[in-house]
């Protein structure tokens, strides 16, 4: 007589949802970040206003006679060729439809953004300070460049207003990522606590050894 046993499958143990084990999230890239459509269109502002500053500026015949104003000309450009090259980026990223969200990347991002905007907005401070010494100090605009000026200084803080989102939103997200690496090798740890990244420095080791040398000879 045939007897059929029955199968024993082992039971697989339910996902644990607890928050040291719990999988790391990626969040959604935001707008305004790099390689989405809002950061796309705040390096577009970004760009031109610095270059109508610098455009309008350069166009005057006396402006190389004003230290500000030169100093306006290069921040300007500067922060044209920035604005340029990393909407291209951007450009780039949206067609191939790739994350820009690296660790590295946003950190470059962050720092480039945070030399050009304040290049801007100390070379926009210094050429209103020199525009309205001209105008109502002196009271010689009849014979400068007056509106020019006051157009190049007003897009330049245009140019520098618009950079301060793409630059604080790169400050949060590499903030955040730091967050996120850190809570995953912790999250290691507490899985593989024999991992080598996990494991003591040599300089705590030899403090443990020596305070438990200590121990024993007072013990005997």
């Amino acid at each position: 007589m045939n007897v059929s046993h029955a199968t024993v499958h082992p039971a697989e143990d339910p996902p644990t949802t607890d928050g040291a084990n719990a999988p790391m999230v990626r969040m959604k890239d935001m707008e305004g970040m790099p390689g989405t459509r809002g950061g796309l269109a705040l390096r577009f502002f970004q760009f031109l206003f610095a270059a109508a500053a610098l455009v309008v500026m350069a166009t005057t015949s006396d402006f190389p006679s004003v230290t500000a104003f030169c100093y306006l000309v290069a921040a300007a450009g500067l922060q044209s060729l920035w604005s340029l090259f990393l909407a291209f980026i951007d450009i780039y990223a949206l067609l191939v439809k790739r994350s820009l969200q690296n660790c590295r990347i946003v950190s470059l991002f962050t720092i480039g953004d945070g030399i050009t905007s304040t290049l801007t907005f100390a070379a926009a401070c210094a050429s209103a300070g020199i525009t309205v010494l001209i105008d109502n100090d002196i009271g010689s605009c009849s014979e400068n460049h007056c509106v020019q000026f006051e157009t190049a200084t007003a897009m330049a803080f245009i140019s520098w207003f618009t950079a301060l989102p793409s630059f604080f939103m790169n400050f949060w997200e590499k903030n955040h990522k730091n967050d996120q690496l850190t809570k995953e090798k912790a999250r290691q740890c507490t899985v593989d606590s024999s991992s080598q990244e996990c494991k003591q420095s040599p300089t705590e080791n030899n403090i443990n050894t020596t305070s438990h040398a200590k121990s024993s000879t007072t013990m005997n």
